[in-house]
């Protein structure tokens, strides 16, 4: 449809009136934005009742072709039974507070040692060379150690030093290694933070008089933590699911609370409760970090701040 001049012009100044319509009161608004709106509207109506058919249609498939598979029943006795959905979770989420405690402590723990591998490894001068040596093998080993192995040597590989004066606490040894694991992932989300700052911001602050401690802490640290806000809370989330591995040394967190009752009733039902509390737990922090994601691509895009 082709919109003549006059019409374009009708339409801006129905626009105009729309705003300028809390100043008159008189202001009605023409047949012409009231189609448009009605318009609007029932686009807005017949996506969402689409949206809505197509995902009943494809839950309804799904179930159908689950429930009909010739192993279901077996399956539905084993995985999904609710006798021992109710034994097990009481005894799951008396497990999930370990993990959660976990999650504050080395979460914690993680954002401080990361920060402090990541300033040494951006620090300058042939003084610093073995710091940052040090603090490149720190992260080079521990990204490339699967994290299973790494609690493995920590957790049964300490204890068996039988070392006077250190702990043989599973629960400390499994956030000992969480720690070490994930300080290194956050070590080189700091670091790309910093080394994003423009070199003239550092040499700003320098003339303005600060030392290159002072440049670091109150002008590109700033800056580097804002920017990197988003991977940070990703790193937390996996973090969050990785705490139940501590039970393999034995801690009695929501994943070996279920273990124990699989063991006694070789039902796998409590694995599957076990599963659905950590997504339950998982999911807040999930809708945080997209929405810290979402504001902060918003301010880029208007030229605000980061």
């Amino acid at each position: 449809m082709t919109v003549t001049k006059d019409e374009s012009a009708r339409e801006g100044a129905d626009d105009e009136g729309d705003m300028s319509g809390g100043a008159d009161d008189g202001y009605v608004p023409s047949e012409r934005r009231l189609a448009r709106e009605r318009h609007r509207r029932a686009r807005a109506r017949r996506a969402t009742a689409v949206a809505a058919l197509s995902t009943l249609v494809t839950a309804a498939v799904l179930y159908l072709v689950v429930v009909n598979a010739p192993g279901w029943p077996r399956t539905k006795e084993t995985f999904f039974s609710a006798h021992y959905a109710r034994e097990a979770f009481p005894k799951v989420l008396e497990g999930l507070w370990l993990n959660v405690r976990l999650l504050l402590v080395c979460g914690a723990a993680v954002l401080v040692l990361g920060m402090l591998i990541a300033v040494a490894r951006t620090l300058r001068g042939p003084v610093f060379f073995p710091l940052r040596v040090l603090a490149a093998a720190y992260t080079d080993f521990f990204r490339g150690l699967p994290l299973i192995i790494n609690l493995m040597i920590v957790v049964l590989g300490v204890p068996a030093l039988r070392l006077q004066g250190v702990t043989v606490d599973p629960v400390l040894l499994g956030g000992t290694a969480l720690t070490l694991t994930y300080s290194a992932y956050v070590a080189e989300v700091f670091r790309a933070g910093i080394e994003s700052v423009h070199p003239s911001q550092r040499a700003a602050a320098r003339s303005l008089g600060l030392t290159n401690r002072q440049a670091l802490r109150y002008v590109v640290l700033p800056q580097a933590v804002r920017r990197q806000v988003p991977p940070l809370l990703n790193d937390l989330v996996s973090l969050q699911k990785d705490t139940g591995l501590v039970s393999i040394g034995g801690a009695v967190d929501a994943v070996r609370a279920a273990d124990i009752i699989v063991g006694r009733s070789l039902n796998y039902t409590p694995y599957i409760v076990a599963g659905l509390v950590f997504v339950a737990l998982t999911i807040p922090m999930t809708r945080l970090t997209d929405w810290v994601t979402a504001r902060m691509d918003r301010q880029r895009a208007q030229g605000g701040s980061l």
